[in-house]
């Protein structure tokens, strides 16, 4: 496996990881509260669902002229990657509530045990877990789709996917509680410099731009793209602490006291 293949592969388990980790949460929730069957079943139908859209959609992305694809596939990372990044940043900094999976956890649990029980086939248990499974999942879609696509490797991001949710199932299964100790928010800032360090890459490339080194730029990008966010960590710290609302862009603050 090569620096690239081994930095997809990284990226597509963290953020998979993440992303498990939340549906997990919810799915243990409306379980231990409701009932085990309807919300496996849940469970299973969104995977299923899944499954079929990553088989469906990966081979018709790498049918696509690699420019256009890195263009695509860049754009959408970086957009994606820049959401997550603010977040991240934001949390790193104090200016936003980090996630909480425990509160998570009890917020279902006391929403789940308040609807009535239904006799016969439990709809709420297994709607709650078909949606949870299916939007995180989405997001783990996503990811395999856009980076196994653009390396014409679909089966590596599927494969580091796969192993992501298999890990975290076998701890959650072990512990039978939510996953309150995994540094989920360190991993989301993580994969937040993942994404947009691949998405300014690719995008670059599928333009027509040659990186010095090739490959091996993605490092020195990486690097850059953390930096900077660091540097915005503390930016944000700063403001927090001048009493400034975090929350407002960057120069929103120093134009509205001009005017």
């Amino acid at each position: 496996m090569n620096g690239a293949e081994l930095s997809l592969a990284l990226s597509v388990f963290l953020a998979c990881a993440v992303e498990a980790v939340e549906a997990f949460t919810i799915v243990l929730a409306v379980g231990t509260t409701r009932r085990w069957p309807p919300a496996l079943a849940g469970t299973g139908a969104a995977a299923l669902a899944l499954a079929v859209l990553v088989a469906a959609l990966g081979p018709a992305l790498t049918a696509l002229p690699l420019g256009v694809l890195r263009v695509v596939v860049g754009g959408l990372l970086l957009t994606f990657g820049l959401q997550w990044l603010r977040k991240a940043i934001l949390r790193a900094a104090g200016a936003k509530d980090k996630h909480d999976e425990a509160a998570i956890f009890r917020a279902e649990e006391a929403e789940a045990a308040a609807v009535p029980a239904a006799e016969g086939f439990d709809g709420y248990a297994f709607a709650i877990s078909f949606k949870a499974v299916l939007l995180e999942g989405l997001e783990v879609a996503f990811i395999v789709l856009t980076f196994g696509a653009n390396q014409h490797d679909v089966g590596l991001a599927a494969a580091a996917a796969a192993v992501a949710v298999a890990t975290v199932l076998a701890a959650g299964l072990a512990l039978r509680a939510p996953l309150s100790r995994v540094p989920e928010n360190g991993m989301k800032f993580a994969v937040g410099v993942m994404l947009t360090s691949f998405g300014i890459f690719w995008g670059a490339e599928g333009a027509g731009a040659d990186w010095p080194g090739g490959d091996a730029a993605l490092a020195v990008l990486v690097a850059v793209v953390l930096l900077a966010a660091l540097a915005m960590v503390a930016e944000v710290r700063s403001r927090a602490a001048g009493g400034v609302d975090a929350s407002v862009p960057l120069g929103e603050e120093r134009r509205g006291e001009v005017a």
